[in-house]
């Protein structure tokens, strides 16, 4: 048995991997687009680009992906992808990248549990927890 996290996306999702691949080291496996259907399968209404299933290892963990139509797309309301980072710079990157064009929730800052620890909503509506925990 597995489990994997799913981020539904109004018609970014590649644009989303594409960053996460390039600002916290995801490598994406899998990208499928409503374009590359099989003939006899009828093709979901919106864009022949729009994304069907996209898959990326990210931090020893695989996420998965996909466009929904807009109509249905809302941005992630209590759910929170939960990085853990291995020094004060990794968090510091992550945090910059990840807040850019985004929302903070809670800045980047010490605390009693952690040397660096932040809440933000990325530019892609995926909220996001960052940790880089003290050293013991």
């Amino acid at each position: 048995m597995q489990l994997f996290s799913q981020l539904n996306f109004g018609g970014n999702c590649e644009e989303a991997f594409r960053f996460y691949e390039a600002h916290l080291g995801g490598r994406i496996t899998t990208i499928l687009r409503v374009r590359d259907l099989p003939p006899h399968v009828p093709p979901p209404p919106g864009s022949a680009d729009a994304v069907i299933h996209a898959r990326m290892d990210i931090a020893g963990v695989e996420l998965i992906g996909n466009d929904v139509p807009a109509a249905y797309f809302e941005p992630v309301r209590s759910s929170y992808l939960y990085l853990s980072l291995d020094s004060v710079e990794e968090a510091e990157r992550a945090y910059a990248a990840l807040s850019e064009g985004g929302e903070i929730g809670m800045p980047l800052h010490e605390s009693f549990f952690a040397a660096r620890f932040a809440q933000v909503r990325d530019r892609f509506g995926v909220l996001w927890s960052i940790l880089y925990r003290q050293p013991e």
